[in-house]
């Protein structure tokens, strides 16, 4: 199966949804290449990023998981081939 290479960068405005985003990285663990978190504490907030190569359903059904959990946004931009 054909896979991309995506940047997923994700931003946590409440702690309490950490637990939702970690089980879901957990489960698409073998996608990831890496990540890094940048706790941001004037404002807050959490800033995520997440470097992944997988096929592009499994990049939007993470997308889309990430996006339901209240208090998290998150987008991805990934290579045209």
């Amino acid at each position: 199966m054909e896979t991309r290479v995506a940047v997923l960068s994700i931003i946590v405005e409440d702690y309490e949804a950490a637990n939702q985003l970690n089980e879901l990285l957990h489960e698409y663990g073998q996608y990831i290449i890496g990540r890094m978190g940048i706790p941001y504490r004037e404002k807050a907030i959490n800033v995520i990023c997440v470097a992944m190569d997988a096929p592009v359903d499994k990049i939007n059904a993470l997308t889309g998981a990430l996006g339901r959990i209240p208090e998290i946004t998150a987008k991805v931009i990934c290579t045209r081939q």
